[in-house]
């Protein structure tokens, strides 16, 4: 059995060398989601997150992340605004501490089509590093149909242990927001849709003497919607992710059941949100996902655990991912009660 499970993790790994990093609170990863996602959620907006994930199988693969974009002032004609971003991750992954490193520089531009609607377009320019701790792993040519003997040779030839590459990405995106708290309840409702591809140059991403590996372009593609429930305390935020990269794809799809406990108001500074959330999502074929969310005015802290339900549950059992978030958000309405006082 050890062996059986041995050999599952190792079909993983070699499955995934060559997939991207993904974060389960996705609304909390913009720029890993979308470069136009720049300034659409505040005047600033800093993110933290921190995940881990397959302790049960091998070593554990740990990803962290930051990111940080921000709106810059519209000007007075009040066509659109400029934005810019930078997002960072680092990940380690496995028995063989592969690591991935990559820096991002996003800029957008949204364009103003009404009081409550923009449409904007992103572009992401970054660096990336990959580098393996040690090259004496297990490997799927070691398997002799029973288990896995390190005496045989694994024919792999690495011709290096770390290597650079430059990538560049872009995307667009499509934004409504008419939620208003201008009083101390509120309608209206936050909508929005966005479709991304990144690794545009295709970059050579092997580790082994003569490999063919160029990193596959990854297309990912959104909807995030917040609205009120019957001008209730009660939100939903329902949200749709796709992703494909090569052959591998992924669905995600959920919401949010977020209860006020207290509304924010713009009109008086007595009033700061505070807010707690419950988020039950599914990843197709691959896991369900339980999020908490908690929200107080401008602080959120996201906590999220994977149950595994793929084929990796035999050698998982059923124990997929913790994920941790924090971020903080400085609302353009913060900026209107600095010039009120």
């Amino acid at each position: 059995m050890k062996f059986i499970n041995v050999f599952v993790a190792v079909l993983f790994v070699v499955q995934v060398f060559a997939q991207d990093i993904h974060f389960s609170q996705m609304k909390f990863a913009p720029l890993n989601v979308n470069p136009g996602a720049a300034g659409l959620n505040g005047k600033y907006n800093a993110i933290v997150n921190y995940r881990t994930q397959w302790n049960s199988v091998a070593d554990p693969f740990t990803t962290m992340g930051a990111s940080f974009d921000m709106k810059f002032e519209e000007p007075r004609r009040n066509k659109g605004f400029l934005a810019a971003g930078i997002n960072f991750y680092h990940d380690i992954a496995g028995d063989l501490r592969m690591t991935t490193s990559n820096v991002n520089l996003s800029v957008a531009y949204h364009l103003r089509i009404n009081r409550s609607s923009t449409f904007g377009l992103g572009l992401q320019a970054g660096y990336g590093q990959r580098g393996i701790g040690s090259v004496d792993g297990l490997y799927a040519s070691q398997h002799n149909g029973t288990d896995f003997d390190q005496n045989m040779i694994s024919g792999e030839s690495f011709r290096q242990t770390s290597f650079g590459y430059v990538d560049v990405g872009g995307g667009f995106v499509y934004n409504h927001n008419s939620l208003t708290e201008n009083t101390f309840r509120s309608d209206g409702y936050n909508l929005t849709i966005g479709a991304a591809a990144y690794h545009l140059t295709r970059p050579d991403y092997s580790f082994l003497q003569g490999g063919n590996d160029d990193l596959e372009i990854r297309f990912t593609g959104f909807v995030e919607s917040e609205f009120v429930v019957d001008r209730s305390p009660i939100a939903l935020m329902p949200a749709l992710y796709y992703q494909r990269q090569g052959t591998h794809q992924e669905i995600y799809l959920g919401t949010y059941i977020k209860y006020h406990i207290i509304k924010s108001s713009s009109r008086t500074s007595l009033r700061e949100g505070f807010s707690i959330a419950y988020g039950p999502f599914y990843r197709f074929g691959d896991a369900f996902v339980n999020k908490l969310l908690i929200d107080y005015n401008g602080y959120a802290l996201g906590i999220s655990y994977d149950l595994n339900l793929s084929s990796l549950t035999q050698a998982s059992k059923g124990r997929g991912g913790i994920e941790f978030m924090f971020r903080y958000t400085l609302l353009e309405k913060h900026q209107t009660r600095a010039r009120i006082h």
